[in-house]
This record gives structure tokens, sequence and C-alpha cells, in this order.
């Protein structure tokens, strides 16, 4: 079995020698909006482990009743891991993309969980970015923009947004 945390570290445990733990590595800094949110993928050979890692700070805000407002920081955040079932090893790491020129309480952190389909990894981020990742070596093969405006089904315009929780569904 293998689990990556909030603590940022991934874990491989044997079930059959009562939860032996196999290898540990580091994959993120992690903390309570940090390390691995909602779940890695594997094809077998490597555990994809997205990483969240997610900058906040506070800003001046007289208009909020605290006072302040949350900010989120642009540089801060991000990044996909691919490691060895076997020994935890990182076989190679995928720094997380900037955050759009222009583009306003933007963060890099990967907190989605990861799609795995033979060849490619899918990794959304709160940036609004789905990108797939060659298995291989960690290049990005392919990026959707999902922060931007939609026409939806009855032509009516919807907004995209950031990628977080639930992981891409990938069909034929």
């Amino acid at each position: 079995l293998v689990i990556a945390q909030k603590s940022g570290m991934v874990h491989a445990l044997d079930p059959d020698l009562k939860g032996k733990i196999l290898w540990q590595t580091r994959a993120g800094d992690g903390s309570p909006l940090g390390g691995s949110q909602w779940g890695s993928a594997s094809d077998g050979q490597k555990v994809y482990v997205a990483i969240s890692d997610v900058g906040i700070s506070g800003a001046p805000d007289p208009k909020s009743p605290q006072g302040f407002r949350l900010t989120l920081d642009p540089k801060k955040g991000g990044g996909l891991h691919a490691l060895d079932l076997k020994t935890g090893k990182i076989v190679w790491t995928a720094k997380a993309a900037p955050c759009a020129a222009g583009r306003t309480d933007c963060s890099p952190a990967q907190s989605a969980a990861v799609t795995a389909i033979p060849g490619v990894v899918f990794s959304g981020s709160m940036d609004g970015h789905l990108r797939g990742y060659s298995m291989a070596t960690g290049e990005v093969i392919w990026d959707a923009d999902t922060a931007r405006e939609f026409e939806a089904v009855k032509g009516k315009p919807a907004h995209g947004g950031s990628m977080d929780a639930a992981g891409a569904a990938m069909v034929n």
C-alpha cells in the first residue's frame, strides 16, 4: 500500500506484514493545506504524487470585518513527483508552472487528485489548469486552462476556475 499525506511524506506499507513500513519519501513541505491532499495514482511501476504546499498570507483590508483578507502566494506551492514503487526514490519532479501574468488571487498549488492513463498522468492546479504530464519524463504534454468563461449547455455563460479535490475522469 502506498499513501501520500498532507505532511508531505509518502509511505509504502506491507499489509501482509501488519503494515511494516517498506520506505518513506518526503515529496513536499507539508502543512494543514500542504503536502498531498486528495490522492495519487500509479501505473504499477511508479506512483505519481501532486503537491499542494499552498502559500497563504494576510493583507490589510479595512472593508473586511477582520480588518484583513487572506491572499494566495502566486509563487508558492505545486509540483508533481514520480516515485519508484519498489524503492520510493523520486524518478522525476515536475516543478509547478507559475501563475499566468495578470491572473490575481492565484496559486500554483496542485491539490486535486491525480489521474493516470497509459503514458500520461493528469494533475489539476489551483491556477485553473489541468495538465497532462509524460509518465516517462514529467514533461507537460497537454494543458487546458479552466479559469475562463465557457458556453454552458443552454448557451449561457459559465465560469471555470481552480482545480481542487476531485481528479479528472478520462474517457476513450
